[in-house]
């Protein structure tokens, strides 16, 4: 006997299919890509590190997602001086012992989320990672030089994050205002291995220049395709670094490519729509960056590991000074 359903039942039906739909759509926005995963089989971050610095680097490597699993803590906070307290999420890889801290500063109007995918896939590759969340109107040279205090709270005491982190390799990051930000704290003297500048943005360009000749840290400036997207004044971040300094085009990329927060579609106040080829192509020199940073205290790693690529076009304009 065939049951037909009555148009109530069948409106809540409809419903339901159109709810899944939306389901499944969001769940594919938030997915990884689909990057596979190194073979490489350490069994800890000093043997990961001692394998790639005794063999032909290649940033192509770093596209894939690192050996080791990753867990995360999401809001930790660390209290600092003067009552303030810094809250993020903490991206802890499973390599045993000691291994580097990179923390990653969002830009203008963003937040941690907005790098989800790079923080976890650092971790992949051994470098335990603390996504922050900072005033996203700024000031941004506050930011600066509380991403510095924070700096030295976990030299002072590494277990504020977890007592695997060696606070003599830590690396900053920080994406347009916030790279910025990262300009701050390096001319304050932050003890790091040196900084990784996503896409910057000036946040004061009268000032900028003063903060940069200040840094005597190496910084590896890994930006859009100025053709495509400009960022506000950022030649200043190569020209006034006295030493020290490289710097890298992704053709193609606009500003947002700079981020990663497992969700597509996001458009930029310009309109521009990242692409997740290009994102996880500023993954790939990321991580090359940071790894070099951690590892060696330089640049010479990453600015051979992206030889090729330079070659190929993929990363255009190149300098180094």
């Amino acid at each position: 006997m065939m049951h037909v359903l009555r148009p109530a039942a069948s409106a809540r039906r409809t419903l339901f299919v159109i709810a899944l739909a939306w389901l499944v759509l969001i769940a594919g926005c938030a997915r990884m890509p689909s990057t596979g995963i190194t073979t490489l089989k350490p069994r800890s971050y000093g043997e990961l590190e001692q394998y790639l610095l005794t063999h032909k680097p290649g940033v192509d490597e770093f596209r894939l997602r690192g050996p080791f699993e990753v867990t995360t803590r999401t809001d930790h906070a660390v209290a600092l001086p003067g009552s303030l307290r810094v809250s993020g999420d903490l991206y802890l890889s499973a390599a045993p012992g000691k291994a580097p801290l990179v923390i990653l500063l969002h830009g203008y109007d963003n937040s941690k989320d907005d790098h989800a995918y790079q923080a976890m896939h650092l971790a992949t590759w051994g470098m335990h990672t603390f996504a922050v969340d900072l005033p996203n109107h700024g000031p941004w040279v506050r930011n600066g030089r509380t991403l510095a205090s924070l700096v030295d709270a976990i030299q002072k005491r590494p277990e504020l994050l977890d007592s695997r982190v060696d606070p003599r390799r830590i690396v900053l990051v920080g994406h347009s205002f916030g790279a910025f930000s990262v300009v701050v704290a390096l001319s304050d003297g932050a003890s790091v291995a040196g900084g990784v500048l996503l896409d910057p943005a000036s946040a004061g360009s009268k000032v900028l220049p003063g903060y940069l000749r200040k840094v005597d840290k190496p910084v590896m400036v890994i930006g859009a395709d100025e053709h495509v997207s400009a960022a506000r004044d950022r030649s200043d971040f190569y020209r006034h670094v006295r030493a020290g300094v490289a710097e890298v085009s992704v053709h193609g990329a606009v500003h947002e490519d700079a981020q990663f927060a497992l969700e597509t579609g996001t458009v930029s106040f310009s309109g521009d729509v990242p692409t997740e080829e290009h994102q996880v192509t500023f993954v790939s020199a990321l991580t090359a960056a940071a790894f070099s940073l951690a590892a060696g205290g330089g640049l010479d790693y990453a600015w051979t590991s992206l030889s090729d690529a330079i070659r190929s076009g993929r990363f255009t304009d190149p300098r180094k000074k």
